[in-house]
């Protein structure tokens, strides 16, 4: 993929027997994203993500979207978000609570489990208990496999044959959506919570306009945001902290901040603008192995576009993965350098960094995104240093997101642990991208933005 950009900055290419375009250039990415009435959210990727989620906000067509998002925005607003810090650091907290030093933990199901729990708080309260939580996250983890390979295989025959893979894909699907449609049976029967859930179902009754809330919408707007709201976060923060123990002078400055910042204490709202580095590693991991790493988009009407003449009903393709090792946007973009996006340093050109899209379909949890992300490294960092078992690092294999699968780390104390140690790097398989996962975009592009919404 990424020799794509010396062929031009629309290339067409081959997704088996389906021909499409490939967008390489970080200006052409930006006008498509808020272009969208011509490119819609639309082709194989968007085709199999509507079997699974519906048309909820994050897959629904243009005419659609305005409204959708309207009813949901009230939840994502800066004060919601503020008031969700308190049970972000108490989940964090928990999460690494019962870790002890020389402990190997699978960061990749801790992450997932955190942020599962934390999506599941703000859309549903507890009407998503602790075990229906973990069993979403294995749901999810299936799913997820399976996503991508039905992405870009486009032989829906394939899929309808009764092997384990599709049985295992199917019956996770079908599990995720009986569970949430309990919690919504539970909701209806009892007490209303100022959630999500309780948005959406004050919105049924009352009604809207000519476009009501209708049940088939209270669940794919749940199953949505749940997903995505799960996945790409946790993806994030697992390719950080194998990122940052593979990197110790960045892992140092880290933990310098938080010591001073927190001095031992969790984290509240109040101290999110001071993790000024804390958020440089999320938003550095968010350039360097982006959880959305691969977009599709569809046209509505004939187009002209970088020369070329698209039809009505042309698949394009945009990766930030692409965009955003493009050397003529960030210099040395293989290397993982938080320190780029301080004050003062180049943070690329305007579009180069879109990990949560940008125009109106930006990401509508970006803001929530950051926040737990923030909360959730800054929390782990002031207390525990997790670094690789010896060997090689594996590299992560591109799914429907993009990050570590099944990252073990070793986890020791930093109350056990001189201050200043720092683990030793470890060496990557030859030619690998470095352990990587909808963040924030960089404070001087404020419509940039892993979670399509």
């Amino acid at each position: 993929m990424n020799s794509l950009p010396a062929q031009g900055d629309l290339v067409e290419i081959r997704l088996g027997p389906q021909r499409a375009w490939m967008v390489c250039h970080p200006q052409l990415v930006h006008r498509m994203l808020v272009d969208t009435r011509t490119f819609d959210k639309g082709g194989p990727q968007y085709e199999r993500l509507r079997v699974l989620m519906g048309d909820g906000v994050v897959t629904c067509p243009h005419a659609e979207h305005r409204r959708q998002r309207r009813l949901l925005q009230p939840t994502f607003r800066p004060a919601g978000v503020a008031a969700q810090t308190e049970p972000m650091a108490e989940e964090a907290a928990a999460l690494c609570r019962d870790w002890r030093t020389g402990q190997r933990v699978d960061v990749s199901a801790a992450t997932l489990s955190l942020t599962t729990r934390l999506i599941s708080r703000l859309l549903l309260s507890d009407s998503l208990g602790p075990d229906a939580a973990d069993e979403v996250r294995h749901c999810l983890a299936a799913i997820v496999r399976g996503l991508f390979v039905r992405t870009v295989v486009p032989v829906d025959v394939l899929f309808r044959l009764p092997t384990p893979a599709n049985r295992r894909y199917r019956r996770a699907v079908e599990r995720v959506r009986e569970l949430i449609d309990t919690a919504v049976d539970e909701r209806r029967r009892g007490t209303p919570r100022d959630d999500l859930l309780g948005l959406l179902l004050a919105a049924a009754e009352t009604g809207d306009g000519d476009a009501p809330v209708t049940d088939a919408e209270v669940h794919d707007q749940l199953v949505s945001l749940l997903l995505t709201g799960s996945e790409s976060p946790s993806m994030c923060l697992a390719s950080a902290f194998s990122l940052l123990a593979q990197h110790p002078e960045a892992e140092r400055r880290l933990h310098a901040e938080v010591d001073t910042v927190l001095a031992g204490r969790l984290p509240d709202v109040d101290d999110l603008p001071r993790l000024v580095y804390t958020r440089s590693v999320l938003t550095e991991t968010l350039r360097h192995s982006p959880p959305g790493w691969l977009f599709t988009r569809v046209t509505t009407r004939e187009t002209e576009f970088a020369g070329h003449r698209l039809a009505q009903g042309t698949t394009v393709l945009y990766s930030p993965y692409l965009l955003h090792h493009d050397p003529a946007s960030f210099p040395e973009p293989d290397r993982f350098r938080p320190e780029r996006w301080l004050e003062g340093e180049a943070a690329g050109p305007r579009g180069a960094l879109i990990p949560f899209a940008a125009g109106s379909r930006k990401c509508i949890g970006d803001l929530f995104s950051m926040a737990e992300m923030t909360v959730a490294l800054a929390t782990v960092a002031g207390r525990w240093r997790l670094r690789h078992p010896a060997g090689r690092v594996a590299p992560p294999r591109p799914g429907a997101t993009l990050g570590p699968r099944s990252l073990t780390m070793i986890c020791t104390s930093r109350a056990d642990a001189p201050r200043g140690t720092a683990p030793q790097a470890v060496a990557l398989a030859p030619g690998a991208m470095t352990a990587a996962s909808k963040a924030e975009n960089t404070r001087r592009d404020g419509d940039n933005g892993v979670g399509h919404a």
